[in-house]
């Protein structure tokens, strides 16, 4: 006997319906942590551009984090929690191995019993996500996709270290991915250089530590001028390719949000990518400092929040870090 099955029905295209983000309540300036770097605050300002960081206390993990972040972001979106079918997290600082911090947060949020899974993505997270999004909807697997970037990157710093630690802060970001009548996100373009997974790393592995409890807690590690290289010089083709593959040009970008890694390689990537003086960058560095896969849709929120950015703007954003991994793509904003 031959049986016809039925597939998910596909629909055309995609958009974000809504965007929200949560900081850590806790501001860190610069001269908070210079002492055990041996740095200043001028030295980070003109190494970074950071002038403070954001960090959550200590009774606040990731999940409290992204719980407030979603909870935004599904209000924007004008949907109820329980049309949220889909939950994806990225996140590096979930702590405990399984259950996946997405099925927790699905709960918290009241979308039982959407289908959750974390994604392991380091500071291109949240553009893996959108994309991973974008192909649910379109493919009629999922309707309503919740997507965040959190992290709690304050949990894996040593103070003392000058590669990374005083880079880092903590937050969540958050979106709701569903259908539209028109084209609302543009092809994903990513990938990875796992031979250079070395640049960005944990100082050892869970395993290590079991094996020999001195080595103490891992944390983050990074070959800076060998990052600052790639992501200044090469991470800009990324880019350009991600536009290319949704057929627009500079002159069609409103807004551009990169990865808030660093001041320096955001201002290269400006120029690289041959951006007009009116495009509005995403700068949430500054302030908030670098947040691994929350950095992109923080600093879109904010851009939206303050008004530089507006419901219908064309944004080219990418994500890039630990792996070497990369994502971009074109979306229209909420």
């Amino acid at each position: 006997m031959t049986v016809q099955l039925k597939q998910a029905q596909p629909v055309a295209y995609s958009r974000i319906l809504g965007i929200g983000a949560e900081r850590g309540e806790l501001v860190v300036t610069n001269d908070d942590i210079a002492g055990p770097i041996d740095s200043s605050d001028e030295w980070i300002r003109q190494r970074t551009g950071i002038a403070t960081r954001r960090r959550a206390g200590a009774d606040r993990d990731v999940l409290d984090l992204a719980e407030v972040a979603s909870t935004k972001a599904i209000a924007a979106a004008g949907v109820a929690p329980e049309e949220i079918d889909t939950v994806v997290m990225s996140t590096i600082t979930h702590f405990t191995q399984t259950p996946s911090a997405a099925a927790i947060l699905a709960d918290r949020i009241g979308a039982n019993p959407a289908a959750a899974y974390d994604i392991s993505a380091a500071c291109a997270g949240y553009c893996y996500a959108i994309g991973q999004a974008d192909a649910l909807v379109r493919s009629g697997v999922a309707r309503n996709v919740l997507v965040i970037g959190a992290e709690k990157l304050s949990e894996i710093i040593d103070p003392t270290d000058r590669t990374i630690s005083f880079l880092l802060g903590d937050g969540a970001g958050a979106a709701v991915v569903g259908a539209s009548d028109t084209p609302g996100i543009g092809p994903t373009v990513w990938g990875s250089d796992g031979s250079k997974a070395s640049t960005i790393r944990q100082t050892h592995s869970w395993t290590d530590l079991r094996a020999d409890p001195s080595l103490g807690w891992p944390t983050l590690r990074q070959d800076g001028q060998t990052v600052f290289k790639w992501a200044s010089f090469q991470v800009g083709k990324f880019a350009q390719a991600a536009m290319d593959a949704a057929g627009v040009g500079p002159e069609d970008i409103d807004v551009f949000v990169p990865h808030q890694a660093n001041m320096r390689i955001i201002d290269q990537m400006v120029k690289q990518l041959k951006l007009p003086e009116d495009v509005v960058v995403g700068r949430d560095i500054v302030d908030t400092g670098n947040t691994s896969a929350a950095s992109v849709p923080l600093a879109i929120e904010r851009l939206m929040s303050e008004g530089q950015a507006k419901s219908g703007d064309v944004a080219l954003q990418i994500g890039f870090g630990a792996g070497l991994v990369y994502a971009a793509q074109v979306v229209v904003l909420p």
